[in-house]
C-alpha cells in the first residue's frame, strides 16, 4: 500500500511539473503579448517617424537625463534632424507624437475640434488630480476655470497690487534682514509661495505653510517622471507628498467651510471660498476632492513659473550690467512715483511703467521657457501634417520650436529684450508659448507677471549681488533652475 501511494505521489508531481511549466509559459506569452499589443503602433495608421523605445519606459530616460543637463532642446532637434518637425515618441508610460512650430502649436492651441484634450500624461495626473483643471473639458472646464480667474484677472490684480507688494516688503525684509549671503532660488521659492497662500488662499504665514511648500517641491518633481509606484523611487516620493498635501487641503477647506456656513467669510474672499460656494448646473456643489485637486493645480501653474522666472532674472542681472543699470534706472523711476503715498507701496499705476523689466524677463522666457512645453491628449482618432495621431494618444508641444526658430526670431541665441518693445507686431501668433496661447492660455499669467516685477522691484532698490558659483548651470527637475540654488553675495545700497 505504501509503496502504491509513493508511485502515485511520485508520478502526481511528475504530472504537476509540466503543467506548471505550461502555466507559467502561458502566462509570459500573454504578457508579452499584451505588452506587444499595448506598444505597438497601429497597423492601419499613418504614423510619424520615430522611436516608442522600451515598452512602458519608452524613450523617458534619456529625455528625463536631457532635462538634468539642461539639454532638452538639442534631444528634440536632434529627433527633428533624424525625423521631421512632427514626430513620435513614448514619454512617462505613454504614446507620444511631438509637434514642434508655427503650424503645430496653431493646430493645439487655437480651440478647433481638432480632437485634442488637456489631459495629461499618466505621472502628471496623479499629482495633480483626476479632476484638476487641466484634466476637464467642455462646460466643467470653463466652470472651474470661471471660479479661479474671478481671482486671476487683471481687474482683481490690480486691486491687490498692494496687499501683494505688503506681503513682498515683508518677507524680504523678514528673510534678508543682517545677512551678507543667501541662496536665491531658495528664497524665491519660499516668497512667492507665501504671497500665492496669503492672496490666494487667505493662509496666514507659518509652519503650515512652509511644510506646504516642502510637500509641493516634492510634488512637482514626481510630475515628470516615469510613474513606478515602487519605495524609494522619485514618483512614490512624489505621491505620498500629494497625500500629505490633500490632508493639509482637505482640513482647510472644511474649516472655511464652516465659516463661510456661519457668516464668518464672504464666500467671495479668496480662490478656496470661490470653490466651496460654485454650483453646477444641477445645483450641487463641487466634491472635497475636486476643490483640493485644482487648489493644487492653481499652487502649481502660479508658484513655480514665477519663482523659475525670478531665478532666471536675478541670474542674469548678476551677470549683465549693462541689462541691469538699465533695470535699475527703471525702478528707481518707479520708486519715485510712489514717493510721498501714504502707505509706501505700490499700486498698479507703478507696475505698468515696468515695461523693460518686463520685456527682459519676456526675452528670459523666450531663451529658457519656464515650462518647456506640455502634453494634451486625442479623445480620438485625429490628424497633423499628413500623418494619423490615434485616439488615446499624448500630443507634446515644445516651446524651442518656435522661440528658437531663426525664421521666427531673428539671432535666437542672441539675448535682445527689443524683440518685446512692440510684440503684436513683432512676434507672429503662435510663435510664443511661455504662457501657452489661445483659450487655455495659463490664467495665471498676470498675477505671475505682477509677482515677479514687485519682487525685482523691491530687491534691485535695496541690494545688489553677485553669484558666488560662476557658470552655474541650468537644470530641469522639471522646471528650469540654478543647479546649486543661486547663491549670491548681498550688498545693500546706499540711501542716499
Amino acid at each position: 500500500m505504501e509503496v502504491l501511494l509513493s508511485s502515485l505521489e511520485e508520478s502526481s508531481f511528475e504530472w504537476k511539473l509540466p503543467l506548471i511549466s505550461t502555466i507559467l509559459v502561458t502566462l509570459i506569452a500573454l504578457l508579452a503579448g499584451s505588452i506587444k499589443l499595448k506598444f505597438s503602433p497601429p497597423v492601419d495608421k499613418k504614423l510619424p517617424s520615430g522611436s516608442l523605445g522600451f515598452p512602458f519606459i519608452g524613450e523617458t530616460i534619456s529625455f528625463l537625463r536631457a532635462q538634468r543637463q539642461d539639454k532638452t532642446v538639442e534631444w528634440i532637434e536632434s529627433r527633428i534632424a533624424k525625423y521631421g518637425p512632427v514626430f513620435k515618441t513614448s514619454l512617462m508610460g505613454s504614446k507620444v507624437v511631438v509637434l514642434t512650430g508655427q503650424a503645430g502649436n496653431r493646430f493645439l492651441f487655437s480651440g478647433s475640434d481638432n480632437g485634442i484634450l488637456s489631459n495629461q500624461p499618466m505621472s502628471v495626473a496623479k499629482i495633480l488630480g483626476k479632476h484638476s483643471i487641466f484634466e476637464l473639458a467642455g462646460t466643467r472646464h470653463k466652470l472651474v476655470r470661471g471660479a479661479i480667474m474671478n481671482f486671476l484677472k487683471p481687474e482683481s490684480i490690480q486691486r491687490s497690487v498692494s496687499r501683494m507688494d505688503s506681503v513682498v516688503q515683508q518677507q524680504l525684509f523678514q528673510e534678508l534682514e543682517g545677512k551678507d549671503s543667501v541662496q536665491m532660488v531658495g528664497l524665491m521659492k519660499k516668497i512667492t509661495f507665501k504671497v500665492t497662500c496669503s492672496l490666494l488662499f487667505g493662509l496666514p504665514d507659518g509652519k503650515e505653510t512652509e511644510e506646504l511648500l516642502e510637500d509641493f517641491t516634492t510634488a512637482l518633481k514626481g510630475a515628470w517622471t516615469v510613474p513606478w509606484d515602487l519605495p524609494g523611487t522619485v514618483f512614490r516620493k512624489a505621491l505620498q507628498a500629494r497625500g500629505r498635501i490633500c490632508k493639509q487641503l482637505a482640513q482647510l477647506v472644511r474649516e472655511r467651510k464652516a465659516k463661510i456656513e456661519e457668516g464668518r467669510v464672504d464666500s467671495h474672499e479668496d480662490i478656496i471660498s470661490s470653490l466651496i460656494t460654485l454650483r453646477q448646473e444641477n445645483g450641487q456643489p463641487l466634491s472635497e476632492e475636486e476643490i483640493i485637486d485644482n487648489l493644487i493645480s492653481v499652487v502649481i501653474a502660479s508658484h513655480d513659473t514665477s519663482t523659475v522666472l525670478l531665478g532666471l532674472l536675478i541670474r542674469h542681472l548678476a551677470r549683465d550690467t549693462e541689462v541691469c543699470k538699465k533695470v535699475l534706472e527703471e525702478q528707481k523711476q518707479v520708486a519715485k512715483a510712489k514717493e510721498g503715498k501714504s502707505n509706501g507701496k505700490l499700486t498698479w499705476g507703478e507696475v505698468q511703467m515696468m515695461k523693460y523689466t518686463w520685456r527682459v524677463a519676456q526675452e528670459l522666457m523666450r531663451m529658457t521657457p519656464p515650462v518647456l512645453g506640455n502634453f494634451k491628449c486625442t479623445w480620438r482618432d485625429t490628424s497633423f501634417g499628413g500623418f494619423d495621431i490615434p485616439k488615446g494618444w499624448q500630443v507634446f508641444w515644445v516651446a524651442p520650436g518656435t522661440h528658437m526658430d531663426k525664421k521666427v526670431f531673428e539671432e535666437p541665441e542672441k539675448f535682445d529684450p527689443s524683440r518685446f518693445e512692440n510684440p503684436s507686431t513683432s512676434v507672429p501668433p503662435y510663435a510664443y508659448l511661455a504662457f501657452g496661447a489661445g483659450p487655455r492660455a495659463c490664467p495665471g499669467a498676470d498675477f505671475s507677471r505682477v509677482e515677479v516685477l514687485l519682487m525685482i522691484h523691491n530687491l534691485i532698490t535695496k541690494y545688489h549681488w553677485a553669484e558666488m558659483i560662476i557658470d552655474e548651470p541650468i537644470v530641469r527637475e522639471p522646471m528650469p533652475y540654478p543647479a546649486m540654488g543661486l547663491p549670491v553675495k548681498l550688498y545693500q545700497r546706499s540711501t542716499t
